[in-house]
């Protein structure tokens, strides 16, 4: 069957080559994937999930489950990934970036269906977590998979794979201009005509396919009824502060929560604890459970008391500061209940639980000016709307996408200069304290961050192996100067040798020239030793620790036009600086042909 399949591949790219233009092919392929993007399982599974937990069966338990539901989900989950995946699923956009940057946009086919099951099983079960990260590694895998079947280049599954995305999240919010944006700041695609074109395409395929599955509902929609006033300028600039604020304490806490549960020995203790903690807190906070689409359309429709549902403290919600403290609560422990779910062993996305907490810190603020006491009216719901620009702005570092996301979910531009103020000083004041996003932080420290910048672009994905030359002769200490000229000048074309111990370690380097004087002199081939005429190299390449950068920067500081490698410790080969910048040259023409 596989054969028969590879045979009609192969026979409509011969026909695809010989009549459709490759620019033409990409249009079709971004259709394609646009489509297949935009079905919107994700969210259709976690709703079915969340309906059948609330259901008339355990309706008079559910409070008390709160407790059970999260570790249940946990629980399925690790069951899933090590019985039945085997494997375990790495994290969204995060893996999804890590993909572009090492492995030229090959991610794996179980990528495409694993996290339909996990992520609204994680969700459903109250995990505090959204789904619109899941459901880009879904669209991304697609995206991958589908340009590797038709032997797509590199570069241009890249461009696909952004294509994904955008489609995903244009199908999620009918927001085709912001996942456009998205795309581009994420995955630093170009924005050319090019590459405009396909994400236009397939943002589109993806909004039809869309319609068609769930018709005109939405995640959320708002048209607003308050205009921008300008007196509440200086009321907007505060809003940027404080969401710049939350968006560091956001990544903050879910660095530290996760470094906090990789000191616990086992998943399952892990898992224990995880859940848990969340069910703790799900049983004081009910709108922390699952993603938490209810809390921001109510609070939009400034309805605060369905927003915060049924909890403990329901006989004092005729008290505004009361529900102040209430949502100013929401706001810290989501970023806790969110984090703690993904460390425990939860799979899900980040997106949403920033929208969520936006959106109530938003309202928060709104509110304290309203009720102060120094006469002061705001809108809350444009507090709660822009609320949700700065903490995506910030805790994202994708401030354009955050302008034109809530820009187009309210169906207008009334909101754009308060939008962005907010994003532009909350992404400051993020930027600042958190250099990279929860999505690039990892890969930064290990130097495989796509940016826009094109010579550190072409250094990040430029691959070590393929510049590394290990056609030399390696030296003994111990070796005579006859042995030197008989076992290696003699059959070697290169003028310099590694000189290594029996463990293969590096200890030196000998160049032809250090010889050149008395190479035919043979009555030193018995007295003069390699140990006697080896030097130390002017530098060392640590095939586990640099990067080509890194590298980039041995060959400028030390003027050498060649450098040893070594690998765990062990002598592997040189690298010549001519064929790195040839390397470094080809790489640049293909990432900006």
């Amino acid at each position: 069957m596989k054969l028969k399949l590879k045979r009609i591949i192969t026979k409509f790219l011969i026909w695809k080559y010989k009549h459709i233009s490759e620019r033409n092919f990409i249009y079709a392929m971004s259709i394609l994937i646009g489509l297949l993007a935009g079905i919107g399982t994700l969210k259709n599974m976690t709703h079915f999930i969340q309906l059948l937990l609330e259901g008339k069966i355990i309706e008079d338990y559910q409070v008390t489950l709160y407790f059970v539901f999260p570790t249940i989900g946990l629980l399925l989950v690790y069951i899933y990934q090590k019985y039945i995946l085997k494997r375990k699923i790495s994290h969204g956009i995060t893996s999804v970036l890590h993909s572009i940057s090492k492995r030229n946009g090959i991610i794996k086919p179980f990528k495409i269906y694993a996290p339909l099951i996990v992520a609204p099983i994680t969700a459903g079960f109250g995990g505090s977590v959204g789904l619109q990260g899941p459901a880009l590694t879904v669209a991304s895998a697609i995206g991958s998979n589908i340009s590797q079947v038709f032997h797509i280049n590199a570069k241009t599954r890249l461009l696909l794979i952004g294509c994904a995305t955008a489609a995903a999240m244009a199908s999620m919010f009918k927001a085709p201009i912001a996942a456009i944006v998205f795309a581009v700041e994420i995955f630093s695609l170009d924005l050319a005509f090019v590459s405009l074109i396909p994400l236009l395409l397939a943002s589109i395929s993806a909004i039809i396919m869309s319609y068609l599955f769930l018709g005109t509902d939405v995640l959320f929609r708002f048209d607003l009824q308050d205009k921008f006033i300008v007196n509440d300028l200086l009321f907007y600039v505060l809003l940027g502060l404080m969401t710049g604020v939350a968006s560091v304490y956001f990544t903050k806490m879910y660095f530290f929560i996760n470094n906090l549960f990789k000191k616990i020995k086992t998943p399952i203790q892990r898992l224990v604890i995880g859940g848990a903690s969340i069910g703790i807190m799900l049983y004081f906070i009910p709108p922390l459970y699952g993603e938490g689409y209810s809390l921001i359309n109510n609070l939009l429709l400034g309805d605060h008391l369905t927003a915060l549902g049924e909890n403990p403290f329901n006989e004092y919600m005729d008290n505004i500061w009361v529900v102040i403290t209430l949502l100013l609560g929401v706001i810290v422990f989501k970023a806790i209940a969110m984090t703690a779910t993904f460390a425990a062993g939860g799979f899900g996305g980040i997106f949403i639980p920033t929208l969520f907490m936006g959106s109530a810190l938003g309202n928060v603020i709104a509110k304290v000016i309203n009720n102060i006491g120094l006469n002061f009216s705001v809108s809350e719901s444009n507090f709660t709307l822009v609320g949700m620009t700065g903490l995506m702005a910030g805790v994202l570092h994708a401030p354009l996408t955050a302008i034109f996301l809530i820009a187009e979910i309210t169906g207008g531009y009334e909101l754009f200069v308060p939008l962005m103020i907010v994003a532009a000083i909350s992404f400051a004041f993020t930027k600042y304290f958190v250099p990279n996003s929860i999505y690039t932080s990892e890969l930064a420290k290990k130097g495989q961050l796509i940016t826009h910048n094109k010579d550190s672009h072409v250094l990040m994905i430029m691959e070590i192996d393929k510049i590394i030359e290990q056609n030399f002769i390696s030296l003994n200490p111990e070796m005579a100067l006859g042995q030197i000229v008989q076992n290696a000048v003699a059959k070697s074309s290169r003028n310099h040798f590694p000189v290594v111990n029996d463990e293969n370690e590096f200890l030196g380097i000998l160049l032809l020239d250090d010889i050149r004087n008395i190479m035919f002199d043979s009555e030193m081939y018995d007295k003069v030793t390699v140990k006697k005429l080896m030097h130390a190299a002017v530098d060392v390449i640590n095939y586990d620790i640099d990067s080509v950068s890194d590298i980039m920067q041995k060959f400028k500081y030390t003027g050498a036009w060649n450098l040893p490698v070594t690998k765990n410790g062990k002598y592997f080969g040189f690298i010549s600086k001519s064929k790195l910048l040839t390397a470094y040259r080809r790489k640049l023409v293909e990432v900006t042909n």
